[in-house]
């Protein structure tokens, strides 16, 4: 990435995962691989897998553009592929944007809509449309666990660390992402105690890595709350808001961002800015979808897969 926060060619090349209907990625000891997402892998990995979760993000419920004139439609296309998955996942996360700019009923539409997938309990972290109208009184009062309610959290499961990341609260348009002083020295309580082969998945809205400045697609002080987990062997960081699949490894810590169920948006300096990108029709669920997430114990591994509604 150059100074100027743009994307040259070899850069983009390098944070692109390659997008299309089913691909796999795995992680094991800092080395991926990819493979295709085949019916019935998830029970032909029998009892190695010790659990599934899914990702959804960007349901961006109340959103009527031409983009997608029905997003609560496609939620409920996207809440159908989890319910058919086997094994049921262990839990689901939503990483931000429940609803498009606070649209009334849009919170309760996507909490009722979500029982559907019958995945355990869902965990939320808010996206800037989701405390876009009262900086986020009504999110917090409703999704707001962790300290004071802050939303930030952290859970353990079958051995794996999870930490729900809070980077919207002094979000503005065109700015950045931004988690402040307290939830970081939050974070670095969070983990001290922690071995360092403790696998760790952090989950928050706006990417924790630089994929486009200029778009306001990254967290300004991301880097200096990843500094308390650079100790840790695996660590994979699930995001949301910029709606297209990218990836980028460093170190030990691998990025993930996720399609939405909503609307796509242009890749990165392929437009002027950032919105709702209409497509046609015939291509639109290729571009929107939900994301299963597979732990293998004792292996290091996490195993992405894209699930595109088409």
């Amino acid at each position: 990435m150059s100074e100027q926060g743009t994307l040259d060619r070899r850069g983009f090349l390098q944070c692109m995962a390659w997008t299309g209907t089913g691909l796999l990625w795995s992680v094991s000891g800092g080395v991926l691989s990819s493979g295709t997402l085949r019916p019935g892998r998830a029970e032909a990995q029998g009892a190695a897998s010790t659990f599934d979760f899914v990702q959804i993000s960007d349901t961006h419920i109340g959103f009527k553009g031409e983009a997608n004139p029905d997003s609560l439609g496609t939620l409920n296309e996207g809440i159908a592929r989890i319910k058919a998955l086997r094994p049921a996942p262990a839990f689901l996360i939503h990483t931000g944007d429940i609803s498009h700019a606070q649209k009334p009923g849009a919170f309760d539409a996507v909490t009722e809509a979500l029982k559907g997938a019958k995945a355990g309990k869902v965990f939320y972290t808010p996206g800037e449309n989701d405390v876009f109208e009262d900086g986020g009184k009504e999110y917090l009062g409703r999704y707001g666990v962790g300290p004071s309610h802050t939303g930030w959290q952290s859970f353990d499961y079958k051995g794996v660390h999870f930490i729900g990341l809070v980077n919207v609260l002094n979000y503005k348009a065109g700015g950045l992402g931004s988690l402040g002083t307290e939830q970081i020295e939050w974070l670095e309580k969070d983990v001290a105690g922690l071995g360092s082969s403790t696998p760790i998945v952090v989950f928050a809205h706006v990417p924790l890595w630089a994929v486009y400045p200029k778009w306001g697609w990254t967290t300004a002080d991301a880097g200096q709350g990843l500094g308390y987990l650079k100790r840790f062997g695996s660590v994979t960081v699930l995001n949301g808001h910029i709606h297209q699949v990218m990836q980028k490894v460093e170190g030990n810590i691998t990025f993930h961002s996720a399609l939405s169920t909503a609307f796509p948006q242009p890749k990165p300096g392929m437009a002027e800015g950032p919105g709702p990108l209409k497509v046609p029709a015939d291509q639109l669920r290729g571009m929107l979808g939900v994301r299963q997430v597979n732990y293998v114990q004792g292996q290091g591994r996490l195993a992405v897969v894209e699930a595109p509604l088409a």
